[in-house]
């Protein structure tokens, strides 16, 4: 690191110190696209289908909403966009991480519920 990166860092974490914001965050923390990527991810999944079955059930009605489920796939568009950018390809990709685990995780914990409830049924 050369001496002028180095004043160009202090002067960063002096900047940052003022704002009342961390130093790390002005820069590009290599962790913090992953982490905020993967839980919007995983945010976007529970709460995107949920909350647009309820909006959908306001303002239509039930019987109108289950029509219209499947245009909750709409909202695909947003973390493809994601990914096609080149500037958020990197939190576009844990986005979608976020998005695949919490679906992977929901499912097998639904098929293992299933499964014990069968099982103990018979």
């Amino acid at each position: 690191m050369s001496t002028g990166e180095r004043a160009a860092d202090a002067a960063a974490e002096d900047d940052g110190a003022r704002r009342g914001r961390p130093a790390w965050r002005d820069r590009e923390h290599p962790t913090f696209a992953a982490l905020t990527g993967f839980y919007a991810g995983l945010l976007y999944v529970a709460l995107v289908p949920g909350g647009f079955i309820a909006l959908m059930t306001v303002l239509f009605g039930a019987d109108r909403a289950e029509e219209l489920v499947p245009f909750v796939l709409v909202t695909l568009v947003v973390p493809i966009a994601l990914v096609v950018n080149q500037r958020t390809r990197r939190f576009g990709k844990y986005f979608w991480l976020g998005m695949v685990l919490s679906a992977v995780v929901v499912i097998g914990v639904a098929a293992a519920v299933l499964w014990f409830m069968v099982e103990r049924q018979s």
